[in-house]
């Protein structure tokens, strides 16, 4: 039988100076495929298939294939995750199962076992199977199965007993673990517990918009909450004011922190989570999908050794996840990066992160003079919210220091105004400011499913772009469709518009002047900058967002 590596090669997938390297021992030759993998020469696919035809079994690709629900449940969930495997549909009386490993011939006599059916294994790409699992296998029937035996319970409100002694198999304990998972399988932002009259409800937020998940019995309420508590290391017994706090959660054999913030309500404390998944942050500057303008103008401030640059834009609209980027894109070992923040979200390797204290004095202001006195060179403020901090950001920006931070601004233009709201001197924001980027989070379109279709002119015309369907035929846009690899949503992910604004002299000039945040856009964009709806329409005729979510995200 011929070896995987000669299978590639065969079809031209491999080089055929791997010859040589081939030796005929299966073990070898195998390394010899993961070297060309992580060179990017092959894809997983590529290997599946080949690995497919090399035992003699069809290659299935699941994202494509019409998977049967009913046959899925066909077998226990826990078999389907500890051997990779998943039933997709009935041939007869025989159940076909996508597996990764069609030798496995435990696997085989587990799922007999269990089915009383005959089993007819294909090859499926192991990631595209772990991925339509989570998919198909969701945590809903048994956090279903959790709060019927827990609402038998009648958890008491003192719960802790219940969910910490050592038991992971408690109920509380087996439904937070469920929530936390199936939040991170559905690449969720947040994670929000509220308590009702009635009930207890949990809501995700995944791709900027919140989805109901899970309405539990208003019995468990505290055994829950405590729960979380004792994982973020919160003083249980305070119900009366809010709290913050952080936790690890181990997922797919990567660490995910949690960060956790409790509030009071009328019905119980509301539990927030705001999951961090730490790959994000590694991400490339291309991977911001800063349009070439854009793109270019950002990266003649962030590569000069000082000056301000300030990320706007509202809560949850990618701010930190840019500055970051950022950040790696300049930190080096010969330069001194440090960072103050509240609280400090994604822990980075070789910069220096400062958690803001206000309780032991330890505020953005202190924090900024003392880490001015440790010749950094490059300086990350979390956020400028006040005159004090403003003022020394404004003053390390002067001496030598590349300064990032945050502000809360609609649009590029107004941190300008803001700034001078906050009693800073205007000739000191002009001079100070080397360029400001405002963003917005859209949901990006699912590109297997998209359809794309003439815009009706009248949205055209509602964009204010200066679209006259008298004069210019109308483009070809996309829309969301559904397919299962997007749930059916239409979209899969998120990207961000932006607005690069870099402060000219005839902009300080404006500064100077107190001129309005309205008559520095118009400058502004005069001199090629590209407005918010401007960058939002150049990515829907990419067929990257619909032209409805410039209208949700963008004023």
């Amino acid at each position: 039988m011929s070896s995987l590596a000669e299978i590639l090669i065969i079809r031209g997938l491999m080089p055929i100076e791997s010859l040589d390297a081939i030796s005929g021992n299966q073990a070898e030759d195998d390394l010899e495929v993961l070297r060309l993998i992580e060179k990017g020469h092959i894809t997983d696919a590529q290997v599946a298939s080949a690995r497919a035809a090399q035992a003699g079994f069809p290659f299935v690709e699941l994202v494509d294939f019409p998977i049967d629900r009913n046959v899925v449940s066909l077998v226990p969930a826990l078999l389907c995750r500890r051997h990779v495997l998943l039933p997709i549909a009935m041939n007869g009386n025989r159940l076909i199962v996508a597996m990764a490993d069609p030798g496995n011939v435990f696997a085989l006599d587990d799922v007999r076992a269990a089915t009383r059916l005959i089993v007819e294994p294909v090859v499926a790409e192991r990631g595209d199977l772990y991925s339509t699992i989570n998919r198909y296998l969701r945590a809903d029937g048994e956090l279903g199965e959790l709060t019927t035996a827990l609402e038998v319970e009648n958890a008491p409100d003192n719960a802790v007993a219940l969910i910490d002694n050592g038991d992971d198999d408690a109920p509380i304990v087996r439904f937070v673990n469920l929530l936390i998972t199936q939040a991170i399988q559905d690449r969720a932002s947040d994670i929000h517990i509220e308590p009702g009259e009635h009930d207890l409800l949990v809501r995700y937020r995944i791709d900027g918009v919140l989805h109901e998940m899970q309405h539990a019995p208003r019995s468990i309420q505290a055994g829950v909450i405590s729960r979380l508590k004792i994982m973020a290391d919160i003083d249980i017994s305070e119900r009366r004011k809010p709290q913050d706090g952080r936790m690890s959660f181990v997922h797919g054999g990567r660490q995910i922190d949690l960060r956790v913030a409790t509030l009071p309500t009328v019905h119980g404390e509301k539990v927030v989570m705001r999951i961090l998944d730490t790959s994000s942050t590694t991400l490339g500057m291309d991977q911001l999908y800063l349009l070439e303008r854009n793109a270019e103008a950002y990266k003649r401030s962030y590569t000069k050794p000082y000056g301000m640059i300030l990320v706007t834009g509202p809560t949850g609209s990618g701010k930190s996840t840019t500055l970051y980027t950022t950040l790696h894109a300049v930190a080096r070992p010969e330069i001194n990066v440090i960072t103050v923040e509240d609280p400090v979200e994604y822990r980075m390797a070789g910069i220096n992160q400062v958690q803001v204290n206000p309780k032991a004095g330890l505020t953005f202001a202190s924090a900024l003079r003392s880490i001015l006195r440790s010749d950094p060179d490059v300086v990350l403020l979390g956020e400028i919210r006040d005159h004090e901090t403003a003022q020394i950001a404004i003053e390390a920006s002067l001496t030598g220091h590349l300064v990032l931070s945050t502000l809360h601004t609609n649009d590029a233009p107004s941190a300008i105004t803001r700034l001078t709201e906050m009693d800073i001197e205007p000739f000191l924001v002009g001079s100070a400011l080397d360029s400001v980027v405002a963003q917005r989070l859209a949901r990006r379109l699912c590109e297997r499913c998209r359809e794309a279709y003439q815009a009706p002119a009248n949205d055209l015309v509602a964009l204010g772009l200066g679209y006259n369907p008298q004069l210019e035929a109308p483009p070809t846009l996309y829309r969301p469709i559904g397919c299962q690899a997007c749930s059916n949503t239409g979209y899969k992910g998120r990207v961000a518009i932006h607005e690069v604004m870099t402060v000219t002299e005839e902009i300080e000039r404006l500064a100077v002047a107190r001129s309005s945040s309205a008559e520095i856009g118009r400058m502004a964009v005069q001199q090629g900058m590209t407005t918010l709806r401007q960058d939002g329409w150049a990515k829907a005729q990419l067929g990257i967002i619909s032209i409805d979510e410039i209208f949700r995200v963008v004023a």
